[in-house]
């Protein structure tokens, strides 16, 4: 994705009381987020206050210096309290995942303004090397692993795998929720395959010093969406595109303090630019599986 290029240009025009007109230099932008008293921010995937500050106190500090306003934490304990909070104007900045952002997006218009984009960020389908299984098209009448429903790298995109396949995942498998039991469940023959994201599966592999050929993959699929920054859409117009502004002029003091949270998985992440229409791949598979009517405001 093309960056954007935020040029903002303000001057200044006094008059000499005295001879000739006279242009002063031109200042900084004005500070238009610090009219704010407070900035109320939430993450999504962080379950209440203590995991904020223990993942996201340095992305708090940055954005309060970068932003010259209060940011102030608002704990959640799911991305629905989310939603709820931006509907009752509770909350004004959030950090979210892909497939949180659809659905919040079909509830409350919010403004995404900047993405994360997560280092190898795709999600795959793997099995165990006795197994037999030598496609996905062999997974029919079989039972997978996922992660949690709603999950972008552990449930949607996986699905999205099987139906690439020709596999209808209601019908033509057995899909268990095992969160991180998963690939343990895959490695001791619970299951007959897992899908989720490639570096799970790769710090899996890792951990019981295993290798790909023990648990060969079976499918990897593209780069999935990027976590985005969204504003609550009450806002004023100038207000959101000064702090988008000011996020991207500081991307990397952002990306620095962002890197070690949520287990380290934005590290060497970039920062990109961001529209709605990049998370169509998200409803699509609801629309695939039968569950369009969730993203219905």
């Amino acid at each position: 994705m093309k960056r954007r290029n935020f040029c903002f240009y303000s001057a200044l025009f006094t008059l000499s009381a005295c001879t000739a007109t006279t242009q002063s230099p031109n200042p900084a932008p004005s500070p238009v987020v610090s009219k704010l008293p407070k900035l109320r921010f939430a993450v999504s995937d962080a379950k209440g206050m203590a995991d904020l500050q223990k993942d996201y106190e340095s992305l708090r500090g940055v954005l309060t210096k970068i932003l010259e306003t209060p940011v102030e934490f608002f704990p959640v304990d799911s991305y629905i309290a989310v939603v709820a909070a931006l509907q009752q104007d509770q909350v004004d900045l959030v950090f979210t995942g892909p497939s949180e952002y659809v659905v919040m997006r079909s509830r409350t218009n919010v403004i995404p303004i900047a993405a994360i984009e997560r280092r190898d960020y795709y999600p795959v389908i793997v099995t165990r090397a006795e197994s037999g299984i030598k496609t996905v098209k062999d997974l029919k009448g079989k039972t997978i692993a996922l992660w949690e429903v709603g999950s972008t790298s552990g449930y949607l995109g996986p699905l999205k795998l099987l139906i690439e396949a020709g596999l209808d995942p209601k019908k033509d498998v057995t899909i268990e929720m095992m969160g991180k039991k998963g690939l343990p469940a895959l490695k001791n023959g619970g299951v007959d395959a897992w899908g989720g994201s490639f570096k799970r599966y790769e710090k899996f592999l890792e951990e019981e010093k295993l290798t790909e050929q023990a648990l060969p993959m079976l499918v990897k699929g593209p780069t999935l969406p990027s976590d985005p920054f969204v504003l609550n859409s009450k806002l004023d117009a100038a207000l959101v595109s000064d702090i988008q502004r000011r996020i991207f002029d500081n991307q990397a003091q952002i990306l620095e303090a962002i890197a070690p949270a949520d287990g380290e998985k934005f590290q060497g992440a970039k920062m990109v630019e961001v529209q709605d229409q990049d998370y169509n791949l998200i409803r699509e598979v609801y629309q695939a599986i039968g569950q369009g009517a969730f993203l219905q405001g």
